[in-house]
Order: C-alpha cells, then structure tokens, then sequence
C-alpha cells in the first residue's frame, strides 16, 4: 500500500518535471520552467536541443542516446558533455537495451562508464534501463553494471517503449539490487497520486512526471 503519510511538498522533492515530446517548442520549455516553480518541484527535465534554459531555481536535466539507447558509446558521451556544458546538472542517459537482452551487461558497463568519464564525477547520472523490455535477471544486473559504471540512479524507463512504463515490481526489485547505494527513478506512465506513492513505497527515490500537476493535486498539504 502507498504511504499515505507523504504531503504534496514532500513528492514534489522528488520530482524531475519532464518534457520531452518532440513537438515541443521553446515557449513549452518555458511554460514548463514556470509551471515547475509553481509546483515547487526538484527538477525539470528537457530534451538536450533546448538547452541552455533559464532555470537557476531549478535543477536542469536532461537526455542522452534518448530514447532508443542505440547511439554509439562514444556519440552518448559526446552528447552529455555538450549537454553539461549548457547547463545540464543531471543526465539521463539510455543504457544499450539490446545489450542487456544478450546479457551481455559488460557493454551495459562500458557504455555508462563511457558517459561518466565524458562528464566527470560532478554531475548526476541517471542509467534508463528501459524495465518493460527486460527480464528481472537483465534488470538486476544491469542495475549492477550501471552502479559499478559510476550511476548515481538507475531509472526505470523512457516513457517512449512500447513494452509500456515504470511498474512498481521493476522498482522494488531495482531497490533491492542497489541497496540504497545509489538513487532509483521511476519514470513513465506515472498519472496519479496513488501511483506516485505506490513508486516510492517501492523504493523510488526520484520520480519523472510529464503530468505533474495531476499527481500533486491528489496528495494532502
């Protein structure tokens, strides 16, 4: 059951605002800035061609090898260096997914710990490891390469795969496996107070919400 012990204030410090429809123009960056401060939310999170953005209040994130995850290594890298250098704090990069469905997690390894010498050990990196396509084994040890690869967080999903978004079962068992070492996200199809509290009681330790506000305004002061 979710804690319903959590006030609005209390989810809203998890939260990443996220926007990343590729439909999406500067004045949605913008609206969603200004929304984000509103809501009294962590973070907002954008699509790397927007950046640089005015948000000081705010903490800036952004993507990486988004949303397929099949970018070379080095082009990922490259990408959230470029990213950091307009401002990017946090990056949340797509692991190789096909990589994880070989089992073959020492490329999972090698392709986090790529991005992570490309933008030192001062920024937080997010590893997606895309859950809804992987079997628990995959996400277990691709939970493992990414904290061994220097992630901050494991994060369930982009929210873009067909195979669907977070789960809380993905969750609870991305929590197990990292122990509490490093962050989980949950991201992707989270609409509801109640899912939100479902993710955290789970062990979410971050949350990305496209529809924020709906989240929030089911949640007592």
């Amino acid at each position: 059951m979710p804690d319903a012990a959590l006030t609005r204030s209390q989810v809203a410090d998890l939260v990443d605002h996220t926007l990343l429809a590729p439909q999406a123009t500067v004045d949605d960056v913008r609206a969603l800035i200004e929304e984000a401060r509103s809501l009294g939310v962590l973070a907002v999170c954008v699509s790397p061609s927007m950046l640089p953005v005015q948000a000081p209040d705010l903490v800036t994130a952004t993507v990486v090898g988004f949303p397929s995850g099949k970018h070379h290594s080095l082009i990922k890298g490259a990408e959230a260096k470029l990213a950091v250098d307009q401002g990017a704090q946090e990056i949340d990069m797509v692991i190789d997914i096909g990589a994880a469905v070989a089992g073959d997690f020492n490329a999972v390894l090698a392709d986090v710990l790529t991005v992570r010498e490309a933008i030192g050990d001062g920024i937080v990196l997010k590893a997606i490891l895309e859950t809804a396509a992987l079997p628990d084994e995959a996400i277990v040890e691709s939970c493992r390469a990414a904290e061994r690869a220097g992630a901050n967080f494991v994060k369930t999903s982009t929210g873009f795969h067909p195979a669907g978004g977070a789960s809380v079962e993905a969750v609870r068992l991305m929590a197990q496996t990292v122990g509490g070492r490093i962050g989980v996200k949950a991201s992707g199809g989270i609409r509801t107070a109640e899912a939100a509290l479902d993710m955290i009681a789970a062990g979410a330790t971050r949350l990305g919400l496209s529809g924020t506000r709906a989240v929030l305004d089911g949640l007592p002061e």
